[in-house]
C-alpha cells in the first residue's frame, strides 16, 4: 500500500486479476519438503506446501502468462522469497526437539531459500527482497510453551533468548548465503529484510506507534494464561475470544502479528533502514 501497489492475489484463485502480481505463499508451507521433514519425523498439518512447489506453480504460471515476452516482465517485477523457513523450525521445536538439535536444519533450509532465488534469477528476475526470520523467542506461543518458573532465559524484554538466537543463528546464515549471491549477480538487486531487527524496533517503540505496551507479549485471540495462547485452544476454536481493538497489540493469535504490526514492520523496512543493502530499497521505492 505504501507503494501505491494493488494488493497481490493468491494462485488458486483462478478468477482473480494477477496484472498487479501473485502470491504464492500457502499457510503453513516450509522451505524444506515433506518426505525430508517425516523422514526426521517431524510431523506437520497434511496438505502441507513447501517452497519447491511453490516453485513449480510459479513456472506454471509463467508458462501460462508470458510465453513471449516474460523476460521483460520479470525484469520489472519485485520478487519476495519468504519470508519462509519458520514453519520448518516451529514443528520441530513444538514438538520438543532441543535449540541444538534444530540448529541442524538451517543449512538446509538457507539452501533451499536460495536454491529458490537463484532459479527465479534465472528466469529473468533482477529485484528480490529476501527476509530473515523473526525473533521467535518474543512471539507469545513460544513464551507459553517454553517459559519456565524460574529461568533465566527472560532477556530484558521479556523474550526467550535462547530462541531469539536461534532465530539469530538463521539470519546470520541467510546473510552470508545472499552475500554470496550478490557476489555472482553483481548486476542484480537482492535486498535481505531484517524483519528480526524490525519486529524489536516495534517493541522498543511500541508505545510511540500506538500498541498497548502491557499486551506486547500476549496474543489478541486466544483463550487465557499469561502470554493468552493454548495450543489446545487456539485463535478460531473454541473456548478462544478475540480482544477489543487488535490495532492495539503486536500479536494476533500468538504465532502471527496483528495487521498493525506488520503495517508497523513495513514502514521501517521500507523507510528506517531494516533492509540492506540501503540504497537498492530506495531504488525500489521510487520507482
Amino acid at each position: 500500500m505504501a507503494l501505491d501497489l494493488p494488493l497481490v492475489n493468491p494462485y488458486l484463485d483462478k478468477s482473480a486479476d494477477f496484472s498487479g502480481g501473485v502470491n504464492f505463499a500457502v499457510a503453513g508451507a516450509t522451505a524444506l519438503d515433506r518426505t525430508y521433514l517425516l523422514q526426521n519425523a517431524i510431523i506437520m498439518p497434511p496438505g502441507n506446501t513447501p517452497l519447491s512447489s511453490q516453485l513449480d506453480w510459479f513456472k506454471s504460471h509463467l508458462n501460462d502468462t508470458c510465453q513471449q515476452d516474460c523476460a521483460k516482465k520479470l525484469g520489472g517485477a519485485l520478487f519476495l522469497v519468504g519470508e519462509i523457513g519458520g514453519n520448518d523450525y516451529n514443528y520441530a521445536f513444538f514438538q520438543k526437539r532441543s535449540v541444538e538439535a534444530v540448529k541442524a536444519y538451517v543449512p538446509l533450509v538457507v539452501k533451499s531459500i536460495m536454491d529458490v532465488a537463484k532459479e527465479v534469477i534465472e528466469l529473468g528476475a533482477t529485484q528480490i527482497i529476501i527476509p530473515g526470520n523473526f525473533p521467535i523467542g518474543c512471539s507469545p506461543s513460544y513464551l507459553a510453551l517454553f517459559s519456565a518458573a524460574g529461568s533465566t532465559d527472560h532477556d530484558e524484554r521479556g523474550c526467550l533468548k535462547s530462541y531469539n538466537a536461534f532465530a539469530a543463528y538463521h539470519n546470520e546464515q541467510l546473510q552470508a548465503a545472499i552475500g554470496d549471491l550478490r557476489k555472482v549477480n553483481a548486476d542484480i538487486s537482492v535486498v535481505y529484510a531484517d524483519y528480526y531487527g524490525a519486529f524489536l524496533h516495534l517493541l522498543d517503540h511500541a508505545a510511540v506507534l500506538g500498541f498497548d505496551e502491557g499486551s506486547l507479549l500476549k496474543a489478541c485471540c486466544g483463550a487465557g494464561g499469561e502470554h493468552n495462547f493454548d495450543m489446545d485452544m487456539m485463535c478460531g476454536g473454541i473456548g478462544a475470544s478475540t480482544c477489543a481493538d487488535p490495532a492495539r497489540h503486536v500479536s494476533w493469535d500468538g504465532i502471527h502479528l496483528t495487521q498493525q504490526a506488520y503495517r508497523a514492520m513495513a514502514l521501517s523496512i521500507l523507510m528506517e533502514g531494516f533492509a540492506q543493502p540501503a540504497q537498492s530499497v530506495q531504488g525500489i521505492w521510487s520507482c
